[in-house]
């Protein structure tokens, strides 16, 4: 399936959060990142969706010199990027990661879910050179 529209993105975005909602509901807090991401990245291909894991992603200087690589956890229908956390909440420094990792891709919708705090948390990020 593919995702163009906002509101397949949007739906899209939908059931990752569930996704994730119902495996941080069985699991509970206290795993390692890793067991998240493959149980998120399972549950979703479970369903159908296109899911890519630690997809790497150039960051490069403004003549195209390759600075270094980041990797984001998933990718998910080619359109979406979600990063995963097992901590105790998602601080200043995961939110510029992700949007890092936005503007290094192009790619313009990014979810941030952390696992490990005392409650499931889940943010969107949008960024569009359209804005």
């Amino acid at each position: 399936m593919a995702f163009e529209t906002i509101h397949e993105i949007m739906q899209l975005c939908d059931i990752v959060r569930q996704t994730g909602f119902e495996l941080r509901s069985y699991l509970g807090n206290g795993h390692l990142e890793k067991v998240y991401e493959n149980g998120l990245a399972h549950r979703l291909r479970k369903q159908g969706l296109e899911v890519e894991q630690q997809v790497s992603i150039a960051v490069h200087d403004e003549d195209g010199t390759v600075l270094g690589d980041y990797f984001a956890d998933l990718l998910v229908g080619g359109v979406l990027i979600v990063e995963l956390k097992a901590c105790n909440a998602i601080a200043d420094e995961h939110i510029a990661q992700i949007l890092g990792y936005l503007r290094a891709t192009r790619v313009e919708h990014g979810l941030l879910i952390n696992f490990g705090g005392s409650k499931y948390e889940i943010k969107k990020y949008v960024l569009s050179d359209h804005s």
